[in-house]
């Protein structure tokens, strides 16, 4: 008989949850305004657009994250 696995019950912030709520987060608010902002802008070609998006989509990106960890920080068990 194989040996019991051990369970641990980690302190702290849960990582994995703030990554994932972190990524559906970001999509949910980053993809609109990148759109949005998208149609004030001339953008001729895709490395263009490409340049863009990362421009505006990774301010999106660290701010969503830094809010969500400060939640998950604040209210964490």
């Amino acid at each position: 008989m194989p040996e019991r696995v051990e369970t641990t019950t980690p302190d702290g912030v849960d990582y994995g949850w703030v990554m994932q709520t972190t990524f559906v987060a970001t999509i949910l608010v980053g993809a609109p305004l990148v759109a949005v902002l998208s149609a004030t802008t001339a953008l001729p070609t895709w490395a263009d657009r490409v340049e863009f998006a990362i421009r505006v989509g990774a301010p999106v990106w660290l701010v969503t994250s830094v809010i969500v960890f400060a939640y998950a920080k604040r209210n964490q068990t």
